[in-house]
């Protein structure tokens, strides 16, 4: 099982948020084919210790563009129509948004399809 496991991750992102920690998942079908997960990780506290509540979605490559269009215009409302007066760029490092490598630990800053 394990296998099957490392072969079908291919990379992976990891955002941490407070609480939440996000994934971003390339994995392959049996055909070779490629999709992306995205995992929302949250922990909770329970009586005997934490455990995570975990929400998944799965994107396919004929929806990536579609996907990333719609996210970065959603994105670009909230910054300049709903709060063009907050400054956005207290949360960004370098002038753009960080992201983590979870295989080998390197930043990246940019979450891109192209």
């Amino acid at each position: 099982m394990e296998e099957q496991k490392d072969r079908n991750e291919i990379f992976s992102k990891r955002v941490r948020a407070g609480k939440r920690t996000y994934f971003f998942d390339i994995k392959a079908t049996r055909s070779n084919d490629y999709y992306l997960t995205i995992t929302e990780s949250k922990r909770k506290y329970k009586e005997d210790g934490f455990t995570y509540e975990k929400h998944k979605i799965f994107l396919y490559k004929e929806d990536f563009a579609k996907f990333v269009n719609a996210l970065s215009e959603t994105v670009d409302h909230v910054k300049e129509e709903l709060m063009p007066e907050f400054n956005f760029d207290q949360f960004e490092e370098n002038g753009e948004f960080s992201m983590e490598n979870t295989a080998d630990g390197e930043s990246d800053s940019q979450l891109s399809w192209d």
